[in-house]
């Protein structure tokens, strides 16, 4: 067990608190699946949710890479808990806002052709895949940090840290590819 008492939350609270926000975020994502289409965003504030989640991504990385410098540079194991928290809450409404879109309009095909088209493509296929992993493996490191397990930890999070960057990265690369298509941008 962590005994460090400069942990700016225990670990037992911070177990708590990850398992209340993967709980909230899993009843929301839920709801917003099974909504009546009148109470699920028109299309006004639908339109915005793309930009929304590139915002959100963006500071996901900013907020990894923030955490990472303060583990590895700094030392200062509480800043870092607190930015990859941050990161992991940012995430979680990302997750609602992209359900939320996505329940609420329609697929947007990519416009583009050619070399472009198939960048894209690659682009999207490789971070949808490392989406669908990525949050066990950051459930897990977060898991292993909490309950002490720094050996775990650090042994999970050389392989956690650089997809979930990745994945927020190519989230925003995503939107930059795709937003000239959405209809409301032709």
């Amino acid at each position: 067990m962590n005994t460090d008492k400069k942990n700016w939350i225990s670990d037992k609270a911070f177990f708590w608190l990850v398992t209340g926000v993967s709980i909230a975020v899993l009843a929301v994502v839920v709801l917003l699946r099974y909504l009546p289409s009148e109470y699920r965003p028109n299309f006004h504030l639908a339109r915005h949710l793309p930009f929304l989640n590139a915002v959100l991504n963006s500071c996901v990385s900013v907020c990894l890479m923030l955490g990472y410098y303060m583990i590895r540079v700094k030392k200062n194991k509480g800043m870092h808990q607190f930015f990859m928290l941050l990161a992991f809450v940012i995430s979680s409404l990302f997750l609602v806002s992209y359900v939320a879109y996505h329940t609420s309009m329609d697929h947007t095909p990519y416009c583009g052709d050619g070399f472009m088209k198939s960048l894209y493509l690659i682009i999207l296929f490789s971070h949808i895949l490392l989406a669908a992993i990525i949050l066990p493996l950051v459930l897990y490191t977060i898991y292993f940090s909490t309950t002490g397990n720094l050996a775990k930890h650090r042994k999970l999070a050389r392989w956690t840290f650089p997809l979930w960057l990745y994945v927020s990265v190519t989230g925003v690369v995503v939107y930059v590819l795709i937003s000239p298509c959405y209809p409301w941008n032709l």
